[in-house]
């Protein structure tokens, strides 16, 4: 009976947790259209922790949505990524996992996106896999670079990356 009760508070919670957390209805079309737009797209969305999405009523959310820094990183290295970071290249410490509770199998892809007012142009990566091996790179400049594809050569452990 324990069990029963228990299993039930935690479905309520739930519930009431999705239902504290679902956006409201609007009928606004534009933002219905964005909406569809992101909901069709493949690939997830990430926003590194140091510059959090904001939303400014005097643009429109094309604009809002979108900073010079943002950029697809490609999984091409063999391994599924488990955490990816992204801090400003003149930063000691490194920001929040930008895929949070997700990870980034090998062959796949993830939209990063900043906010639209950031103007760091050099940052950092790090990416580990699921046993903390962590693969670096340093000064990267996100005002040139709209995809980057990560690369790991097993037999000479050593890691590449295409930048476009």
């Amino acid at each position: 009976m324990k069990s029963l009760k228990l299993i039930g508070g935690v479905a309520g919670a739930l519930l009431l947790t999705a239902a504290c957390t679902a956006p409201a209805p609007t009928n606004n079309a534009a933002a219905n259209a964005s909406a569809a737009n992101k909901a069709a797209t493949p690939a997830a969305i990430a926003t590194p922790a140091a510059s959090p999405a904001a939303s400014n009523a005097n643009t429109s959310p094309a604009a809002s949505d979108s900073a010079a820094q943002d950029f697809t990183l490609v999984n091409e290295t063999g391994v599924e990524i488990d955490k990816v970071y992204i801090s400003p290249h003149d930063k000691d410490d490194w920001e929040e996992d930008v895929l949070g509770k997700d990870t980034l199998p090998t062959t796949q892809s993830v939209e990063i996106k900043f906010h639209r007012d950031e103007t760091a142009a050099e940052w950092d990566l790090r990416i580990e896999d699921k046993d903390g091996n962590s693969i670096e790179w340093e000064n990267l400049n996100l005002l040139k670079i709209s995809k980057l594809t990560l690369h790991y050569d097993a037999a000479t452990k050593k890691a590449t990356a295409d930048m476009e």
